[in-house]
């Protein structure tokens, strides 16, 4: 039976980065993100439900959700925030859980659940170890304004929303450390690779 492992960093922390080596090194990835987008599509069970809780008003022309109206309801409002959670959620789970034991079923050595929010979302049990990829905080706030063009206060504040990154490597299995360069990065993913098989 294959092994299925986490990965998980904080914002800006170069997750994506270590999630496209294991990608070309062709292990599967379930991503938690692309799962996120895939169950709010038109048609969808959640996307049924988001409209029954949202309203109509919450559609746009082409029947797609209004992601920026919705983002910015929920913002604002946490038991509309909560009550998303509660449609979204669940459905993102039960796809991942899918997906993994598919690749399972066909024979893979390793799976990796990419879940931005592992932690945050009480998601350990889904998965054997867990692989963390981590920045200092200076690095981690530059990367996050230069990214999303926020200033510094906004940076802050965004990443002071999730766990410490020195609390996830503290929990974590593995850590990935993406303070240099892309080499050195991908370095660390072969050497983990080898480790792992």
């Amino acid at each position: 039976m294959g092994k299925v492992f986490g990965l998980t960093g904080s914002i800006a922390s170069g997750k994506s980065t270590v999630s496209n080596f294991l990608k070309e090194c062709n292990i599967p990835i379930v991503d938690a993100d692309i799962i996120a987008k895939e169950v709010v599509e038109i048609g969808q069970p959640a996307y049924m439900k988001i409209i029954e809780a949202f309203g109509p008003e919450i559609v746009l022309q082409n029947g797609e959700i209004n992601r920026p109206l919705l983002g910015s309801i929920i913002f604002n409002d946490k038991e509309k925030r909560l009550q998303l959670n509660s449609i979204v959620h669940p459905e993102v789970r039960r796809v991942m859980l899918e997906q993994t034991n598919t690749y399972l079923a066909n024979g893979e050595s390793l799976v990796i659940m990419d879940i931005p929010l592992l932690y945050e979302s009480n998601l350990v049990h889904f998965v054997e170890k867990v692989i963390v990829v981590t920045v200092n905080e200076e690095t981690q706030l530059s990367r996050l304004m230069n990214r999303n063009q926020l200033t510094r206060a906004e940076a802050i504040s965004r990443i002071s929303s999730q766990i410490p990154v020195k609390e996830k490597e503290a929990r974590a299995d593995f850590v990935i450390d993406n303070n240099g360069n892309l080499d050195e990065t991908k370095k660390q993913v072969m050497d983990l690779l080898k480790k792992i098989k």
